[in-house]
Parts: C-alpha cells; structure tokens; sequence
C-alpha cells in the first residue's frame, strides 16, 4: 500500500519524505561509503591533507567542464568534443605564453602574449568554437553526437598539428597560478610550530553560516506558504551535514597550504550555474528544451538560439579546463585532453543527469566528479591496475544509468 499524500501545508513524516526522496540522497550517500571505504583500505592515506589537495587538483577541470556538460545533456544533447577541443586549448595557450611555433620548425612568435591576454583569447577561441558546432546543431538540425565527434577528431588532429608532436612549456608563474597556486592566509597562522593556513578556516566556517542562514530563509518563506515538505529533523541533520564537512575540509587544507586557487574558481563558477539552473529563466527553459522540444518551441522560445547558447557556453568552458590541465603539468602535450570527455560525460550521468534530457543538477554533477575522482585516487594508492580502473568505472557508470531508467520506469 503506498504512503498517503499529505495535505498541503503538512510536513510529511521522515520515513515518507526519504522514500520519495530517495534518489536524492543515494548519491551523498554512495559519495560518502566510497570516501569511508578508502579512507580505511588505503590507512588514512585519503583524508590526509596533501592527498585532498591532489584529488582537488586533479578533477578541477573535470568539474569545470562537467558544469558545461550538464547544461548540454539537460538539453537533450551531447558533446563528445570537449576532451580533443581542451586539450587543443591547451596547446594554443602554451605557444601564445612561450612565443614558440614547433609546427613551423624554428620559427617563433614576435613576442610573447601575458597570462592574462593568453586566458581572454583561448576563452574567446574556445567560445567560439563551441558556437560554430552549436550553430551546426541548432540551425542545420545535425545531431551533435555527429557535429562533436567530428569536433573531436578535428581538434585532436588540430593539437598534434599545433604543438608538432612535441611537449611545449613550461609556462609563466602566474599562469601555473591558475592551478598550482593557493590563497595566501592574510592572518600569517600557525599551530605547535608549523603553518596553519587561518583564513581557509575561516573561509569555511563562513560559507557553512551563509547556507544555513539562507536555507533557513528559504525553509521560512516555504512554511510561510505551506510549501514546505521537508520535516525539520531532515532540514536540520542535513544542513549540520554539510556545516560539518566544510569546516571540516577547510580544516584539514590549513594543515597543508591552504585554499587552492582553482578551488576558488571552481566554487564560483559552481555557485552561478546553481544560480543559473535554479533562478532564471535561462535555465528554466534549458530544462523545457529536454523535456520537450516541441512544446517548448511552441510556447514561443527561440530553442535553436538556445541551443547556440548552451554550446557556446560548453566551448567556453573547456576552454578554461584545458588550461587549467596545462598549468597543472605545466607544460602542454600532444596527449592531454585524451579520454577527458568520458569522465566529464560520465560525472553528468552518475550524478543524476537523465539520458534523454530535461533533468539534472549541478551539484548531483560535481559529486558525480568526485566519486570518479576519489575512486581514481583511492585505485591508484591501492595500486589497482590500470585496466580494472577502467572495468570499475564503466561498472558503475552503468549502475548509475541503469538506476535513473529503472526509477523512471517506477512512477
């Protein structure tokens, strides 16, 4: 027998709201058993500062570009080119930086363009690109999974060509900053000796008072409105949750050197396409667009201008992961961005995004990267052949999929 609806404006009981709420919380929840699990295979190795510093250094650009992603396959879309165009990014930012030109032998740029000046062109280059392959999408009807596999071969043999083969760097200090660099801690800490980075402590110990205040706000104006369906014990466990693990997290940073850089670019730019999916219209009517594109078209939105959009954004965007990947490495290579759109594309489905469109989360897509991260962090100090890596990854990416159609399937 199934649980009666409530009435409006009555919390439903804990045990009700889990269950409706399921899929919601599987997702945390596998996040959390798979930390626990290495954290206790590996002897610690996991939550110790340096190595949550890698993993964040790690899937950054896999984040970054997942943000892009998910707005494609909210779309109904797909965009198998962000690997091959990132990678291709890449190249072009290390000869803009070092004035180098290996696919014309000895020959060489006038000068040398600054970090800033290489990071505005390779932004509107990447852009640009993804609204060519938008405009074939959008305007001439061809299924992207077409136009972006060309775009993959296309850029893959683009950065072979660029970079002649060969691994072109290293780069200016501020532009490894991108990657490599942290926050400095203005409060100059310490704890029994040793630096002990305050202002990440602090920094986390704000954002976790800011959610809660404005959850509260929200939860306020939903009572207010007999909207709320959330019981309070829930409201209040999971807000401690998450106050917990990013004082938590930023606790643990200090210990090393603090926030990194890309960190903060990535919480930003997490931040606004929460706001962007949640809050806008824009969003709004990417989620139309994959539920239904007819209806959406008819409802009187430009959906082929909306798709133009969404891969210009997603062009920008691995734009920006290719070069964070090369301030990583510090060097570009004929090999980097090579496989990449699998791990973005499966960071988007393992964290909820349906196959065929119209829903998704960005925060289900950020905890999707971070389970492929932690999994190849936690693989890698296990030392687990590269294969299996491999075989466990596709396993459940699998489970993940199979999970969103048979849930589908059940309503």
């Amino acid at each position: 027998m199934s649980t009666p609806a409530p009435a409006q404006g009555e919390t439903p009981s804990v045990m009700s709201f889990i269950k409706a709420h399921l899929r919601d919380y599987v997702l945390l929840i596998a996040l959390i058993a798979i930390m626990v699990f290495f954290q206790f295979t590996t002897n610690g190795t996991l939550f110790m500062p340096v190595n949550l510093t890698n993993i964040i250094l790690q899937n950054s650009y896999i984040i970054v570009m997942a943000l892009g992603m998910l707005l494609i396959i909210i779309a109904g879309h797909i965009d198998l080119s962000v690997g091959s165009l990132s990678g291709f990014i890449g190249g072009v930012a290390a000869l803009l930086l070092t004035g180098t030109m290996p696919f014309l032998k000895d020959a060489s740029l006038p000068f040398k363009f600054d970090a800033f000046s290489t990071g505005l062109i390779c932004l509107a280059l990447g852009a640009a690109i993804g609204a060519v392959q938008g405009y074939f999408v959008a305007y001439y009807k061809i299924p992207a999974f077409i136009v972006t596999l060309a775009g993959m071969l296309i850029f893959r043999g683009l950065e072979l060509q660029v970079l002649g083969g060969a691994s072109v760097g290293p780069f200016p200090t501020l532009f490894q900053g991108l990657s490599n660099g942290y926050v400095p801690d203005i409060f100059g800490g310490s704890m029994g000796g040793a630096p002990f980075n305050i202002l990440a402590v602090v920094v986390g110990v704000l954002i976790a008072a800011a959610l809660i205040y404005f959850n509260m706000k929200s939860r306020r104006a939903q009572l207010a409105h007999g909207l709320a369906d959330e019981p309070q014990q829930i409201f209040w466990g999971r807000n401690v949750l998450i106050a917990v693990a990013f004082v938590g997290f930023c606790w643990l940073m200090a210990y090393y050197k603090g926030l990194p850089n890309v960190l903060v670019v990535m919480g930003v730019l997490v931040a606004l396409f929460i706001f962007i999916t949640t809050r806008t219209t824009f969003g709004r009517r990417i989620y139309a667009l994959g539920g239904n594109e007819k209806a959406t078209k008819l409802s009187g939105i430009n959906t082929e201008r909306l798709t133009f959009q969404i891969f210009t954004i997603m062009g920008a965007l691995s734009a920006l992961g290719g070069m964070i990947y090369a301030a990583r490495l510090n060097v570009a290579t004929p090999k980097a961005g090579q496989g990449l759109e699998l791990d973005v594309i499966a960071a988007c489905f393992i964290g909820g995004a349906a196959v065929t469109g119209g829903v998704g989360k960005v925060m289900g897509a950020v905890i999707g990267a971070f389970i492929i991260g932690v999994m190849n962090n936690g693989m890698s100090i296990l030392g687990v052949d590269i294969g299996w890596q491999f075989v466990i990854k596709g396993a459940v990416l699998m489970l993940a999929v199979f999970l969103d159609v048979y849930y589908k399937n059940k309503r």
